[in-house]
């Protein structure tokens, strides 16, 4: 009777690890099943060459990007839309990791947790939020610089363009795209997936620090010869703008004005405030990671301290991150959650579930924060970098020129949001290397812009 009960015992122990052993392959069916049914060792997928044979990409137009023929892929039949799309689509070679075709290849194979990949011959449709005639007129705008630039609805969580360079035909793979630096770093996508010295644009967290935590911030002056000293570094300014309020000291982009109040705040507050704002977290864009923003607040001097407080030094920032911080300012502190994925549609025509609820981002800045820095940066617009440049547009900007080495043109930033209700965009801009952040990243935000808002 004895060894009965002990093998029954071991039965019922045998059973439970089976039964937990089934649940975790369960779990991990429902959560990886899409890449395991994707996968390219499931031949029936892909063609000879390895890549994807199902599957349609298009925009949010219903414009397709990429196709496939009889098991052969093909791609939008103008070679500029092919680059200024390159990116959110993908290659052949699987090099681009953010392309739909990668990273978004177990929705376009129709797959689903009932059928699997149910039907190898046409695969599912993909629809994209981008619309590919507003990343042709950005990617036109770069004029061969490497950069990027985006633009998202900061009420939905939309992007409508999302563009990096270099980039290059898929169709037509440059012989030569890993030994010319002409093509350097033309599988990042610089959006996405880079961080970059911020120069002047990181002024609006400085800037929104010191309106929490200096009370009479408004009612002070400085004076601006050019340059200051700062624990024994001098701190150089683009200027000399002489007595000015903090209005005139933000719409002058003033470095001798936004040192000081970095030494005056201290390194733990600016910290605090990089983190709410988000520059330091990686945004999951429709399940893609961004790179996380770095700041060196530890064991630095008051001058590293003056140069980290205009946007220089150690200072590096992703381009999303700091469009959603943006989209936060615009919208009362807290913004939508970029996304990528419009819909999908089923090789029997079935849409998937709409989405019933926008994803939020946390706090990323005090709503009465967030109205004063909207208006600093209307006014910059009106002071600055004119109001005419932007046409129909209620404009909330900032520019930047960041330094990246001696010898060395500086990046170009131009970021902010518009208020206009029927448009209501956060974007960033940043052009490699191309000089004064009003005049060049301003000149291609503006082209974007103006198409986006008037039309063609």
């Amino acid at each position: 009777m004895k060894k009965i009960e002990q093998r029954a015992l071991l039965c019922c122990v045998l059973a439970l690890f089976l039964t937990a052993g089934l649940l975790v392959f369960l779990v991990k069916y429902v959560i990886d099943g899409g890449s395991w049914s994707s996968s390219a060792f499931n031949r029936h997928l892909y063609n000879s060459d390895g890549q994807l044979a199902v599957g349609t990409v298009l925009d949010r137009d219903g414009d397709i990007l990429s196709s496939a023929e009889n098991g052969v892929r093909i791609y939008y039949d103008n070679e500029t839309v092919r680059k200024a799309t390159l990116h959110a689509v993908g290659d052949l070679q699987g090099n681009i990791g953010t392309g739909a075709l990668n990273a978004f290849a177990d929705k376009l194979t129709g797959y689903n947790l009932i059928n699997g990949a149910y039907d190898a011959g046409q695969g599912a449709e993909l629809y994209l939020t981008i619309d590919a005639r507003y990343n042709y007129e950005a990617y036109q705008a770069l004029s061969g610089h490497a950069g990027t630039v985006a633009v998202y609805n900061y009420k939905t969580g939309e992007i409508l363009c999302m563009v990096s360079a270099p980039s290059y035909d898929p169709l037509h793979v440059p012989a030569d795209i890993e030994t010319n630096p002409r093509y350097e770093g033309a599988y990042l996508n610089r959006f996405l997936s880079s961080t970059f010295t911020p120069g002047s644009v990181y002024k609006t967290v400085t800037l929104t620090a010191a309106l929490e935590k200096i009370p009479d911030l408004m009612d002070r002056t400085w004076e601006c010869t050019g340059s200051v000293d700062i624990g024994g570094e001098t701190i150089i300014c683009s200027g000399t703008h002489g007595q000015q309020d903090i209005g005139d000291a933000f719409a002058n982009s003033c470095n001798v004005v936004f040192a000081q109040l970095a030494v005056e705040l201290g390194a733990d507050a600016l910290r605090e405030y990089t983190e709410e704002a988000g520059l330091t977290r990686s945004y999951s864009v429709s399940g893609l990671p961004t790179a996380r923003g770095t700041f060196v607040w530890d064991d630095i001097t008051d001058g590293e301290l003056g140069w980290a407080g205009v946007g220089q030094g150690r200072d590096q920032v992703n381009p999303c991150a700091l469009m959603c911080f943006m989209g936060a300012v615009a919208d009362g502190g807290r913004a939508a959650n970029p996304y990528l994925i419009e819909k999908t549609v089923s090789a029997l025509g079935i849409p998937s579930l709409p989405r019933l609820f926008t994803g939020r981002t946390g706090r990323l800045i005090a709503a009465a924060s967030a109205e004063a820095l909207a208006e600093m940066m209307a006014e910059n617009v009106e002071k600055t970098y004119g109001t005419g440049r932007f046409p129909n547009m209620d404009i909330c900007a900032k520019s930047g020129t960041a330094e990246v080495g001696e010898g060395k043109t500086p990046h170009a930033w131009f970021t902010g949001f518009l208020r206009n209700e029927d448009a209501p965009y956060a974007f960033v801009v940043l052009v490699e290397n191309g000089g004064g952040g009003s005049s060049v990243a301003g000149t291609v935000a503006g082209r974007v812009l103006d198409v986006m808002v008037n039309g063609y």
